[in-house]
Formats: structure tokens, C-alpha cells, sequence
């Protein structure tokens, strides 16, 4: 597998993946010779598509090389942890925790939840100078391959590989960094999915316009100011707000119509309905209960004024809301009190509405009447129709309150600027996201999505979570800080003694999901919901090991088991079920076949081991024979263990079996 991989990536062009996209669904478009032919492309196209000559385009240092090494597979292998996913709490969680660089998870990641994640939420670096990004990556290309792979002269190239290598901090390097990233991120999202990414102000224009590149100017859904700081530190404009861009892969499929819920409205809704059918219409007791109940709501919604909704009747909380008409001369007729038998004061400049409609509402009781006929009467506004409101485009959070949290759950500050946890929930939420929805964090830091959709999940929701974090060394970053970071940076390290833990950022993030896993169900002990994860470590295959794998040679002798032992048999089965898009949550069954056992996921069947004797390839005849219900269509070899012989009498025998009577047509899949 990792020999094909390699083979193929030395194949690669920037613009691979476009060019296969295109011969998909313009294969007419291509020539003979493979080129694609834009003017055929333009005239198939002309009668529903106004192609144009003229725009603009973002450009910087090393677009192609971003563009490549997004087309490029990982050879990267998926790692089980054994003992943490075994545990009863992780066993059968969906939820999934990958360390790792995220280029290598997405692309993982693609081969089997392409076009099934419906919401990514990621907070990358944010190039600030002082946040520690450089750019660095692990590809090894030589001038002369840049050159050839990109049509490039020798200068560029060595300025690219400059970048890649020496590690940088420029807007271009951060593009480099980020394109190819969102480039596989938009493959990764439901032809409705949605991605938020938070960004400050120094990469903000830059981000716009790359994701207007990646998902199309027409697909930019709204951005959201989030008002997160008060710091007077600037000796300009005193920048004290955050950004999160948001785009949908398809507003075809994605019309928007996202509502943001209040917390807590459908406990206190139920709670006032019980109180209601206990007390009737005693109004004086009723609207005691309504200054209890907007006291509750602001508590669970702060931000949100609900103060004047302190009046209740039949349908709810509502507040007497003004009902003259916006200018003068608008609507005069009497309106009589209904208990005093008088007409009513008039607003000065007339009623809001027409005689027939204020008659319909005031027989069914949605006007709020004075004491007596002295007090203008007033339109009921409840506070039920107005709660479920858009999506808007301004937060007001205090950043410090994230912090506090994450320092009262974690027990010391370990995380610096870590993102709001009922923010991320009011996004989530105003998706209106079906049962099952993945939400995929790929830059997870502390952990802060996991803990939103969890919570989530605790108010009847029914989300699963991916992240990604990349086992960034605490060690090297202390070095690095300076200031407050440094505290934090050695709390963190510091908590990860007392835990017995590797110094690495995913760690800290793993914790902080315990824990606030631990809390939820100590708040909510009925709770039976999916509060584990599995977890996920890619490995860098090295080296020697490539050298190995490349000039292997299936007519020599096998040294499968000790390539075997080398990989682990889990590792191998993880990333060949992933590769073959069951996904990381799919149950691998043990198949005995004689004195050998296979692994079956779904439709392939998996032989890794050595010793496949004559009797295991004729009890797996057999098992396809007789067993009327099973027949998996592939058949996978992990080559290093099988010598020229076993190979080739699986491959006489197996495609016998297309001509017995189940007619099956078995795939035989050597892979290196």
C-alpha cells in the first residue's frame, strides 16, 4: 500500500486532483493526448455559464506547492490505542480523537468521510508574530523535482523550499500553510456542510480571500464579530474582536435559515405550562411566576434582554409591547375596555392597526389591557416568538471567561486563549444538526469542540465529534514562550507529571474531554449518552523502513512477519479499513480459516499474517461455497507476508468461484 503511495505521489501535479475532477465530468473536454481543451470546455459550456475573461485571483509564494501537496497521499499509518480504546467508557464511542498533523488526518480522513461531515470548526494559528507559528513541513523535494513538478525557474523553487525548510512566518508561508488544509476540508464537508474558522485581524483579508478561492465567492455564508476583549494596548484603534468566516460547500443544498436557540427555554417552558395548570387564571400568583422566570432565563442567557417580558398568560411570557401606529394620522376608532365598559385612551397618533384586525385580537385575547379604560391598551409580544432568532453577527464573550473554566475544570491555567465553549454551542446549534452529525475540529488545541458537543449531547442532542491535534512538543514551546505564556506553558507541563503524561499539547486535550466528561455526568447522573472517544496516533513510517518497502522484491524470500511486528497488525488493519472507507468506528471480525485467521470489514478480507498453509486457502474456498450469507469481494494481502507460492495458488483458486453458483467475483489486492 505504502509502496503504491509512493509510487503514485512521484506522479503528481499541483493541479492533479482538478484535472480528475474534470475528466469525471468533461471527459469530452480531454484530447487524445490527455491535455484539456478549454475552448471545447467554454463552447460546452456557453448557453449555462457566463465564462469571463477578466477578475482577480489571490496569488502568493508557493500557491502550486500548496496546491500539491494537497493532491499528495500520506504515507502516514493509524496507530490504535489499544488499552484507552478498550476501555468500557471508549469501546463503543463514535467519538474520535486523532494525534497527529492534520494535513496527514484529513487525508486519512477523506478516504472515508468524504462528503459526510456536516460541520467543521477550527481556530488555526493565527500568524500574530508572538503565537509561535512557523511554517514547517516534512516533504524533501530537491529544487530540481519543484522545478519540474511546478514549472517553475530554480530561484522560485529554492525560495519555496526556503520557506518549507528554515521554517517561516510570512503571510505567504501561513497561505502555503492553510490552503491545503482548507482544500481538503471542503472535500471533507456534506454537500451541506458548513465550516466556522476563527481568525483575528492579522490574517483576516488574507483568509477571506483564500476561502473565496477554495469554496467559491457565492458559498461565503456571513461572518461573525466576536467582542471577546477589553484591552486598550494599540496606538491606533484598539482592536478588541475576533472573526469567524463561515461557508457552506453548497448554498444549492445549504439555504441558510440557521436559528440560534436560547439555553434553557424548554425546561423553563415546561416548568410554566405545570404552573399554569396548577393555577389557572390566578394572574396575580401567574405574574409573580413571570419575574421568577425571565430572572431564570437572563441567568442562562446574559446577553440576551429579557427584563421587560414580565407578564404571562395562556401562551406564555409576553410584555406589553406599543401599539400606536408609527406616524400620525394612522387608525381612529373607540376600542372599549372589556371590564370597565369605557373607551379606551387613544394613542395620540392612532392605532397601529385597522379596526377589523384589532377587533380579531382582542378576541383572542392578544391585547394587554390597563386597569381601566385610563391607560392605553398595548399589543402582547411574546417572548416565545422572538427567541429563536438568526444567526447574528456579533457576540459579546468575554475571552476570560473561556479561560476561567478551562482553569476551574483542569485545576491550574494551562491553555492560553482557549475558545468559548456555549460560542462553539450557539454555532452548532443554529445548524439544527440531525442526530449522527460529525462536527470536525482539525486544529482541536485544548479540546474546546469536544467539550461544546458533548455538552450538546447533554440537552439531547445527538452529535459525534473528530478532532486532530498535533502532539506539539511542551518542552520545545517553553523554550520558545516569554512572559505569560511561559506560566502557562509550564502549568501545563507540570500537570502532565502529575498525570504521568508525555509533555505534548493532544495530552492536555485528551485530559480536559475526560474530565469535562466526568463533570457531565456528575451534573446530569441520568445521562446515558456517548461520553468516551477513541483514539488515534498517526505514525511516520521511517526511514530505513521506506528504503525497505521500495526496493522490496515479492520474488525473494518474505520477510513479512518482521514487517509485520514492525507496523503492529492493528496498525496495518487500521489503516487498510480506513483506506477501504469504513471508517476509524468500524467493527473488525475475526474469520478462522483452518489453522489461520483473517479480518473481515464489510466487503474485504484481510490476510496479514505469514504460514497461509494449503488447508487455510482451501477452508477459505470452502467458506465461500457453503456459507450462503458471506462473501466479501476483495480480498487484501499484506504482501510482505506472502511468498510467490501462497500468492499465486489464492489467485487460482479464488476466481474459481466466479463460475460456481453463488457467482462471486473476487478482487485480489497485493499491497506493499
Amino acid at each position: 500500500m505504502i509502496k503504491d503511495i509512493i509510487g503514485n505521489n512521484a506522479e503528481v501535479k499541483p493541479n492533479s486532483k482538478k484535472l480528475e475532477a474534470l475528466r469525471e465530468y468533461f471527459a469530452g473536454c480531454f484530447t487524445a493526448e490527455g491535455a484539456f481543451d478549454i475552448e471545447r470546455f467554454k463552447d460546452m459550456m456557453k448557453d449555462e455559464v457566463n465564462i469571463s475573461n477578466e477578475g482577480y485571483s489571490l496569488d502568493f509564494l508557493g500557491k502550486d506547492y500548496a496546491n500539491l501537496i494537497a493532491s499528495i497521499d500520506t504515507t502516514t499509518v493509524i496507530e490504535p490505542d489499544l488499552e484507552h480504546n478498550a476501555k468500557p467508557e471508549n469501546k463503543d464511542s463514535e467519538n474520535i480523537y486523532i494525534s497527529g498533523d492534520n494535513l496527514d488526518a484529513l487525508k486519512h480522513l477523506l478516504k472515508s468521510y468524504a462528503g459526510e461531515v456536516k460541520c467543521i470548526y477550527i481556530d488555526p494559528p493565527y500568524n500574530t508574530g508572538s503565537d509561535g507559528f512557523v511554517y514547517n513541513d516534512n516533504f524533501r523535494f530537491t529544487p530540481e523535482e519543484l522545478e519540474k513538478k511546478l514549472s517553475i525557474d530554480e530561484e522560485e523553487a529554492k525560495r519555496i523550499l526556503d520557506l518549507t525548510s528554515r521554517g517561516s512566518s510570512t503571510h505567504s508561508a501561513w497561505l502555503m500553510f492553510m490552503s491545503p488544509r482548507l482544500q481538503l476540508a471542503r472535500d471533507i464537508l456534506s454537500k451541506d456542510g458548513v465550516i466556522f474558522i476563527s481568525i483575528d485581524e492579522n490574517e483576516h483579508a488574507n483568509l477571506k480571500l483564500l476561502c473565496d478561492y477554495i469554496f467559491g465567492e457565492d458559498n461565503f455564508a456571513g461572518e461573525i464579530i466576536w467582542k471577546n476583549s477589553s484591552k486598550n494596548d494599540e496606538d491606533y484603534i484598539s482592536v478588541q474582536h475576533e472573526y469567524i468566516l463561515s461557508y457552506v460547500k453548497n448554498k444549492e443544498y445549504n439555504k441558510g435559515e440557521w436559528i440560534e436557540p436560547k439555553q434553557g427555554t424548554d425546561e423553563i417552558f415546561a416548568a410554566f405550562e405545570k404552573f399554569h395548570a396548577q393555577h389557572g387564571n390566578d394572574w396575580k400568583a401567574i405574574h409573580q411566576e413571570a419575574l421568577n422566570w425571565y430572572r431564570q432565563f437572563n441567568e442562562a442567557n446574559p446577553i440576551y434582554d429579557s427584563k421587560h417580558y414580565n407578564w404571562m398568560d395562556e401562551r406564555g411570557v409576553y410584555f406589553p409591547d406599543n401599539i400606536s401606529g408609527p406616524h400620525f394620522g394612522q387608525y381612529r376608532y373607540d376600542v372599549i375596555h372589556p371590564i370597565t365598559g369605557k373607551v379606551c385612551k387613544e394613542p395620540a397618533s392612532g392605532w397601529r392597526f385597522s379596526e377589523t384586525t384589532m377587533e380579531e385580537k382582542i378576541r383572542n385575547n392578544y391585547i394587554h389591557f390597563g386597569e381601566d379604560e385610563t391607560t392605553v391598551p398595548n399589543n402582547k409580544t411574546y417572548l416565545k416568538d422572538t427567541l429563536n432568532q438568526s444567526l447574528t453577527s456579533v457576540k459579546y464573550k468575554d475571552g476570560r471567561v473561556a479561560t476561567k473554566k478551562l482553569t476551574a475544570l483542569m485545576g491550574c491555567n494551562c491553555f492560553t486563549n482557549p475558545k468559548d465553549v456555549d460560542l462553539l454551542a450557539k454555532l452548532f446549534s443554529a445548524l439544527q444538526l440531525k442526530d449522527g452529525s460529525i462536527v470536525l475540529d482539525f486544529f482541536s488545541g485544548s479540546g474546546t469542540t469536544a467539550e461544546s458537543v458533548l455538552g450538546m449531547n447533554s440537552q439531547n442532542s445527538k452529535l459525534k465529534y473528530i478532532l486532530v491535534q498535533i502532539p506539539e512538543d511542551l518542552d520545545a514551546s517553553y523554550q520558545r514562550a516569554t512572559g505569560s505564556g511561559k506560566t502557562v506553558i509550564k502549568n501545563a507541563i507540570e500537570l502532565c507529571d502529575a498525570l504521568s503524561l508525555p509533555h505534548t499539547v493532544d495530552q492536555i486535550g485528551m485530559e480536559r474531554i475526560k474530565r469535562a466528561s466526568k463533570k457531565i455526568k456528575e451534573d446530569n447522573p441520568l445521562f446515558a449518552g456517548d461520553l468516551g472517544f477513541k483514539h488515534y496516533t498517526l505514525r511516520d513510517v521511517p526511514e530505513n523502513v521506506l528504503d525497505k518497502i521500495i526496493e522490496f522484491n515479492p520474488n525473494v524470500a518474505a520477510f513479512g512477519q518482521n514487517m509485520l511486528e514492525l507496523f503492529g497488525r492493528e496498525t496495518v488493519l487500521e489503516t487498510w479499513k480506513v483506506r477501504d472507507g469504513y471508517g476509524m468506528n468500524a467493527k473488525m471480525e475475526e474469520v478462522k480459516l483452518a489453522d489461520y485467521t483473517a479480518y473481515q470489514c464489510g466487503d474485504h478480507l484481510y490476510l496479514t499474517d505469514e504460514g497461509m498453509s494449503d488447508d487455510a486457502i482451501t477452508a477459505l474456498v470452502d467458506k465461500y461455497g457453503e456459507q450462503s450469507d458471506w462473501g466479501p469481494h476483495y480480498v487484501v494481502l499484506f504482501g510482505y507476508s506472502f511468498n510467490f507460492g501462497a500468492t499465486d495458488a489464492l489467485k487460482k483458486n479464488l476466481p474459481l468461484l466466479n463460475e460456481g453458483e453463488k457467482q462471486i467475483k473476487i478482487n485480489i489486492d497485493t499491497r506493499y
